[in-house]
C-alpha cells in the first residue's frame, strides 16, 4: 500500500477508487504472509501421556484472485504485491508460459516411467515458490482444462498461496469448451481457496495514457526512439524486466515488460528462428507490444521479412496493440522485389494498427 500511495503521490498512477480497494485485499494478505511456513512443524500433545509424531499444522493462507477488464491495472499491482512479499520462495509467471513448462515437465517424468508424473511436477513447483503469482489466467485448450484440477489441488494441499490475475470472473473460464462439465470442479476449488475480488474500474488507464499518442514512428533515429520511449513510459511505471515464455519447450524471450506491456527489437522477434506458435504465445500474452528498429526489407531478407510478416498476421488478429520504429513508413517497408506484392497486406493492417479506432 506504501508503494502505491507512492506512485500516485508522484503522479506515476492515477487516483483510482476501484485499485484502492484492490491493494486494501493485497496489503491484507501481505501481513497474512508474514512469518508464514507451511512446512513449519508443529509438535501435537496426546493428553496427559506424552507427545504425538510432528505433523503440519500451520493454517493454510487463502489467496487472491483479481480479475477484470483490460487496462484496470491489475497486472500492476500484483507486481507491486510480489516484488513486496515477505515471503521465500516466491515466483512470478504469466499463466500461459508456466501451463506450458508444466505439460513439458510431466512429458519428461512420463519419459522417465514415473507413475504419477503430475504429482511429481507439483511437488516441483511447490518446492520452488510457496508464493506463485500468475498474470492471466485463462484457460482456452482442452489439455489444460484437464490438467489444472490436479495440478492445483495439489499446490493447495502443500500449502502454496496463490496470487492470479485475469480478465474473466471463475464461472467465465473455459466458457464453452469442450466437456467443460469436467472442469467445473477446478473452478468449485479456486472459489474455495481463493478470495475473489473484482477490479471494477471503468477507466482503461493504459488507454487513457496514449489516447492522441502517435505510435508509428519513421524513419530511425533519435527522435524515433525518444517516441517510443514516451510511450513506454506512459503505459508503464518502470524499465520492466525480461519476459520468457516457453513455447513447446522453446524459449521466447522478450527483453523487457510490465505486465502485458512489452517492448522488444526487430531483431529480437524475427531475425530469431520463430514461428507462428511462437508469435502466437506473443500475441496471447499481451496487450501492447512496442516493436524498435524495424528495417527496410528485401528479398535478401527473406526469413526476416516472412516473420514480420506473422507476427504482425498474429498481433492484428488478436487485436494486440503495437507501436513501432521503423525505417519507413509501411508501404515503403518493402517496396521492391519479389515479396513487395505479398507485404501490401501486411503495410494495410501497419496503416490500421495505426489508426484511432484501433487504439480503442
Amino acid at each position: 500500500m506504501a508503494v502505491y500511495r507512492a506512485r500516485v503521490a508522484e503522479g506515476k498512477l492515477d487516483n483510482d477508487p476501484a485499485q484502492r480497494l484492490a491493494v486494501e485485499k493485497l496489503q491484507l494478505l501481505h501481513m497474512r504472509l508474514v512469518d508464514y511456513n507451511p512446512a513449519r512443524p508443529k509438535r501435537v500433545g496426546l493428553g496427559f501421556f506424552g507427545w504425538g509424531r510432528e505433523r503440519l499444522e500451520e493454517k493454510a493462507v487463502p489467496g487472491l484472485y483479481l480479475y477484470g477488464g483490460v487496462g484496470r491495472g491489475k497486472s500492476m499491482l500484483m507486481d507491486i504485491f510480489f516484488d513486496s512479499a515477505p515471503l521465500r520462495p516466491k515466483r512470478r509467471v504469466h499463466f500461459h508460459a508456466f501451463m506450458q513448462e508444466i505439460h513439458a515437465a510431466i512429458h519428461v517424468e512420463r519419459g522417465r516411467g514415473v507413475k504419477d508424473p503430475l504429482r511429481v511436477v507439483a511437488d516441483r513447483v511447490a518446492d520452488g515458490a510457496t508464493l506463485l503469482c500468475f498474470d492471466e489466467m485463462q484457460i482456452t485448450d482442452i489439455t489444460d482444462a484437464m490438467l489444472v484440477g490436479r495440478l492445483f489441488e495439489r499446490l493447495f494441499e502443500r500449502g502454496v498461496v496463490i496470487v492470479t490475475t485475469s480478465n474473466r470472473a471463475p464461472d467465465e473460464l473455459y466458457k464453452d469448451g469442450l466437456n467443460r462439465q469436467l472442469f467445473l470442479p477446478f473452478i468449485a476449488l479456486i472459489k474455495e481457496k481463493l478470495e475473489l475480488h473484482e477490479l471494477a474500474s471503468h477507466v482503461d488507464h493504459r488507454q487513457d495514457r496514449v489516447t492522441g499518442a502517435k505510435v508509428y514512428f519513421a524513419p530511425l533515429g533519435p527522435e524515433a526512439a525518444e517516441g517510443v520511449e514516451e510511450v513506454w513510459r506512459r503505459l508503464t511505471t518502470g524499465p520492466g524486466m525480461p519476459l520468457v515464455l516457453d513455447v513447446q519447450g522453446r524459449e521466447v524471450r522478450l527483453p523487457a515488460h510490465e505486465g502485458r506491456v512489452a517492448r522488444a527489437g526487430f531483431a529480437d522477434l524475427c531475425a530469431k528462428p520463430l514461428g507462428p506458435a511462437d508469435y502466437l504465445a506473443i500475441a496471447d500474452t499481451l496487450d501492447w507490444l512496442l516493436l524498435e528498429d524495424v528495417p527496410v526489407l528485401s528479398p535478401a531478407k527473406n526469413n526476416e521479412a516472412k516473420r514480420f510478416v506473422t507476427l504482425i498476421d498474429a498481433l492484428y488478429e488478436a487485436r494486440t496493440r503495437l507501436v513501432i520504429s521503423a525505417a519507413a513508413e509501411p508501404e515503403r517497408l518493402y517496396a521492391e522485389g519479389a515479396g513487395a506484392f505479398e507485404f501490401e497486406r501486411t503495410a494495410s493492417r501497419l496503416q490500421e494498427m495505426r489508426g484511432s479506432d484501433w487504439l480503442h
